[in-house]
């Protein structure tokens, strides 16, 4: 006979996939018309947003529903852990391609084009130099972004909250409420000042660096890394928000609580991904 959590649990019919395919319609059909510039594609994104959180809230909340009611044996746990694992190793690709892009334009493409004869080939005062602003007068001048001080706080930030949200979770398994409460609470706010300070560092790049997502290889490959980790860091921040509400509302327990495991892994990748481009965005 089968141990009590060995059950596999099977969900009855779902209208959630098929509203997720009507927000993805109007997501594809209103950027091919904002970008074509028709005055219906920004109504058709705002559709879009509309669908997709009520797709997020009634589909999650059904799943937490299920979760809490105990619905849910060993084996739903053991394919929650590999669907968690499989989407954070797509992030991984996802940043690697952006990793991959600036390690081409810097240390393959600039070299390479420094050796041909670009007097002929090129413009004559071309110079294989990073940044590099293209040929003459097509980008204007601009101060690349240093690690002091911003960068470096914002990295002192997001280690901390690895080392919060690490603490939050030893008291989850503890079962400890209220230092799990207070340690998840200090882990959010930790992320949400890291946007603050991002959102200062891009208004400083753009008024006073005149650094910006058109300034040549540099600008495109600084705005979109550091840009798609902010946005995956809001991400994050929403998640353990909503783990937070979760948390004051009594839900996990020592022996059964993977949601706050995922969003805890999803939040020390994150971690992990600032710490590559620390080093290689605004160090080297």
């Amino acid at each position: 006979m089968a141990s009590p959590g060995a059950h596999y649990y099977v969900p009855g019919p779902s209208k959630w996939p098929m509203v997720g395919a009507l927000a993805l319609t109007c997501f594809g059909f209103g950027m091919a018309t904002t970008v074509n510039g028709m005055a219906v594609g920004p109504w058709l994104l705002a559709i879009f947003a509309a669908i997709l959180i009520y797709m997020l809230v009634g589909w999650f909340g059904t799943v937490v529903g299920e979760s809490e009611s105990g619905q849910y044996g060993s084996n739903v746990d053991t394919s929650f852990r590999w669907s968690m694992a499989w989407f954070i190793f797509s992030e991984v690709m996802f940043f690697a391609a952006f990793f991959g892009a600036l390690f081409y334009a810097r240390s393959i493409a600039l070299p390479l084009l420094g050796d041909l004869d670009h007097h002929a080939l090129l413009w004559p005062d071309f110079v294989a130099t990073w940044p590099n602003r293209g040929p003459g007068g097509a980008v204007q001048a601009f101060i690349t972004m240093g690690p002091w001080p911003i960068p470096t706080i914002n990295t002192g930030l997001l280690l901390s909250s690895g080392v919060t949200l690490t603490i939050a979770h030893h008291a989850l398994l503890g079962n400890r409420r209220g230092p799990l409460t207070f340690w998840l609470l200090l882990t959010v706010l930790l992320g949400a000042t890291f946007l603050g300070l991002q959102a200062y560092e891009y208004a400083h790049a753009y008024q006073e660096l005149n650094l910006k997502l058109s300034s040549g290889i540099y600008g495109s490959t600084f705005f979109m890394l550091t840009g798609f980790h902010g946005f995956h860091v809001t991400i994050g921040a929403i998640i353990l928000s909503v783990i937070l509400y979760r948390v004051i509302r009594g839900h996990f327990r020592p022996d059964h609580h993977f949601a706050f495991e995922a969003a805890a892994w999803y939040w020390h990748f994150v971690d992990v991904v600032w710490l590559g481009l620390y080093v290689v965005v605004y160090w080297l």
